[in-house]
């Protein structure tokens, strides 16, 4: 028994990693998909992905960072589909990584224009899409370094942490709108982003894989898992939350 059936969510950063297995986990689901990222290789093997398992999606390019594009992905998800009930806005890059004061100005730009500029850009058309239809779910893509600071990125961990708060304000005007607004926290996952900041050696793995308790890094279907928990029946009585899966990292 599906709990998504003829249900429609965009997951943008769709193309590999926790956006990737969020959109084969809605998809599982039965609702149908619409998979963004910038990567049009990575996203349409996505979409084969789904299809070949014998569920439903497409593909749309789109760069969170270009406005037209996202009013375009939104656009495109209910002229397909008819309706946008699910969003998870988890498009991000990791930025560069020096001390505060190293950062250059387009460095620093750049990391908050992602992860922070473009959620709230998608979240501009995914709401009216929302209200348009029978309310929905929108879970953005925050990082244990929403919560906590981390050496060398600053930058990041300013957008992370602002994803926070804009989370909280929206849940709170739309609470009674019909649409929930909810974040997750991962720990350090496995995924490709690991490797932008160096930290797939295996010296700095194993470092990484100490400061949780459980001593190793999540899986991307144990995030995925989190956000179509937060979009279910289940947590009808959830907004404004940030749930946190981080193998323990900041119970310490």
């Amino acid at each position: 028994m599906v709990q998504f059936e003829n249900e429609v969510a965009v997951v943008t950063g769709g193309g590999s990693g926790i956006g990737r297995a969020t959109a084969e986990a809605f998809a599982r689901e039965g609702a149908r998909v619409v998979v963004s990222d910038v990567d049009v290789e990575g996203g349409e093997e996505t979409v084969s992905r789904i299809e070949e398992n014998g569920g439903v999606a497409i593909f749309v390019e789109a760069d969170v960072t270009d406005e037209d594009a996202v009013a375009a992905m939104v656009e495109t998800a209910v002229s397909e589909y008819g309706r946008l009930d699910f969003a998870c806005n988890n498009a991000g890059i990791g930025g560069a990584q020096k001390p505060t004061a190293d950062l250059s100005f387009d460095e620093w730009e750049r990391t908050i224009d992602v992860n922070l500029h473009g959620v709230w850009r998608s979240m501009r058309y995914e709401i009216p899409a929302m209200l348009d239809g029978d309310g929905g779910v929108i879970v953005n893509m925050s990082s244990i370094l929403g919560r906590v600071g981390f050496e060398n990125a600053s930058a990041y961990v300013t957008a992370k942490h602002g994803l926070l708060g804009l989370t909280k304000t929206a849940a709170i005007e739309y609470a009674q709108k019909g649409i929930r607004v909810n974040a997750v926290c991962p720990g350090f996952i496995d995924t490709p982003l690991l490797s932008e900041g160096g930290l797939d050696e295996p010296e700095a793995r194993t470092g990484i894989e100490s400061l949780h308790p459980m001593n190793r890094l999540g899986s991307v279907d144990e995030v995925a898992s989190a956000v179509v928990w937060l979009c279910s029946d289940g947590a009808s009585f959830t907004t404004g939350e940030a749930l946190t899966v981080d193998g323990g990292y900041t119970s310490r």
